[in-house]
């Protein structure tokens, strides 16, 4: 691995990576208030299965520094911010991987640059929300952000979107991870998240799209994920049994399974 710090965006972005250099790139991206130690699992083994890696933390995230504007509530925002990184390190047709968030933001990059994407793979992630978490309510705890139980707020509710088949011991350690998150930049990605929509764009999607999302995940509807997949031409969707919101950091091998979805997406575009 190695990690710099790049100039994106108007400020110092952490961005590590793994695998050779010249292998085929795969942007990894993380979930709302977290950073790329999501990955620290997945990318290590992706690469050794012959990709080249990139995990950024977002603006505000981890060890980049804020976005000059402050926190970003319009996940439009990151896209563009991602297109810049690709730009800047000279990938070649990555493949853009994204959970929550991160797939929501991995779905608006194939929006704006399908014909520079080998694929995409959007877990955790659905076209809107339908206004789900409350924006009002959002934004009301940017003015509590301080208060002491939102640490244990944050490790509570990780914990209740995990899913069933994830062992206790697993469980605890990604909720304890979360926690570390800084509350303002998590309740706007959050806003960001609740107001993201691409119904209307995702039919302009041509690179090949999976949509992953877990049966267990409490805040997605299964049918909105299915929805959102099927707007995207010859788009596709798994359920994953047991898993709930976090598919790269629950699954017991998270890295095989995002090389499958990759390696039959590319074969099959490859294919045709």
């Amino acid at each position: 691995m190695r990690a710099d710090y790049l100039t994106i965006g108007g400020g110092l972005a952490f961005v590590e990576q793994h695998g050779d250099p010249d292998a085929p790139p795969v942007l990894c991206l993380h979930t709302a208030g977290q950073s790329g130690v999501q990955w620290r699992h997945a990318a290590p083994a992706l690469a050794a299965r012959g990709h080249r890696v990139v995990v950024p933390d977002l603006p505000g995230h981890g060890r980049s520094e804020p976005a000059p504007g402050g926190p970003v509530t319009d996940l439009g925002a990151y896209a563009a911010w991602c297109l810049e990184l690709v730009a800047h390190l000279g990938l070649r047709r990555p493949a853009v991987v994204g959970c929550s968030i991160g797939g929501k933001i991995a779905l608006d990059v194939a929006v704006r640059a399908s014909e520079q994407l080998a694929a995409v793979v959007a877990m955790a992630a659905d076209a809107h929300t339908g206004g789900r978490p409350s924006v009002r309510g959002l934004r009301r705890e940017l003015s509590d952000v301080a208060a002491p139980s939102r640490g244990d707020r944050t490790y509570l509710g990780t914990l209740a979107v995990v899913g069933r088949d994830v062992p206790r011991e697993r469980a605890e350690l990604i909720a304890t991870m979360h926690r570390r998150e800084d509350p303002a930049v998590s309740t706007s990605d959050l806003i960001g998240w609740a107001t993201h929509d691409l119904r209307e764009q995702l039919p302009r999607v041509t690179c090949p799209t999976h949509l992953v999302v877990g049966d267990d995940d409490l805040w997605l509807d299964v049918a909105r994920v299915r929805a959102a997949a099927a707007l995207v031409p010859g788009g596709r969707c798994t359920v994953l049994a047991g898993i709930g919101h976090y598919p790269m950091e629950e699954l017991p091998d998270a890295a095989a399974a995002i090389d499958g979805w990759l390696t039959e997406m590319t074969t099959v575009r490859e294919a045709s």
